[in-house]
């Protein structure tokens, strides 16, 4: 008999902690994250990051959802944005600024270039946007990065609305293709950065 899928939940404010750690862990080895983020206290600076766009952007949309693993905290989680709601306005820029600081030090004006070039290619039509998906590293393979897309796809199929990602690893992108997605086009970061996949999914019936 399959194990059961793995129990999905909506993330709290209680969860930012060791849900941005377990975030922070799974995207060590991340290429975009390495190219944008200061290399010492790297894990460190990601958690700052992912903790504060969850407590600060993300979790009021009701869409950053967990996956408890075996042990007491998550295994990983999903940061979904709804349509309309993937491009920071000014006073989301303003609120996060202090943080932002704390988690890119002197490359924020760096990361901000990187972030502007990745958002000109961001589809215009209304879609709910993955901004961020990660599972813990021991718990890779288990079926929590299929389970966590489930919630926001049966939304989109039922709602008639596409869904966006970013692959950062030409090797997840078989994985969301599973799901539906495919790629659309692929930018490299200027500045001999690494590649991103661009990948769109239409709703199913």
């Amino acid at each position: 008999m399959p194990a059961p899928a793995p129990a999905v939940r909506n993330a709290t404010v209680s969860d930012v902690g060791p849900l941005s750690a377990a975030l922070a862990r799974s995207f060590e080895d991340d290429p975009v994250m390495a190219w944008i983020f200061p290399a010492d206290r790297h894990v460190d600076r990601l958690r700052r990051y992912f903790a504060m766009y969850m407590a600060k952007v993300a979790l009021r949309h009701g869409l950053t959802y967990a996956a408890d693993g075996p042990d007491d905290g998550p295994a990983g989680g999903a940061i979904w944005l709804p349509p309309g709601h993937w491009e920071l306005g000014p006073w989301d820029i303003v609120r996060t600024l202090p943080s932002s600081i704390a988690a890119l030090g002197t490359k924020l004006p760096f990361a901000l270039r990187t972030l502007l070039q990745v958002e000109r290619r961001h589809p215009k039509d209304d879609h709910y946007y993955l901004a961020t998906l990660g599972t813990d590293p021991p718990q890779q393979g288990k079926g929590f990065g299929g389970a966590l897309l489930q919630p926001v796809l049966n939304r989109c199929d039922a709602e008639g609305v596409p869904a966006y990602l970013e692959s950062s690893k030409e090797r997840n992108v078989p994985f969301y293709a599973r799901y539906g997605f495919e790629v659309t086009g692929e930018l490299d970061l200027t500045g001999g950065g690494p590649r991103i996949w661009m990948m769109w999914r239409e709703p199913r019936a």
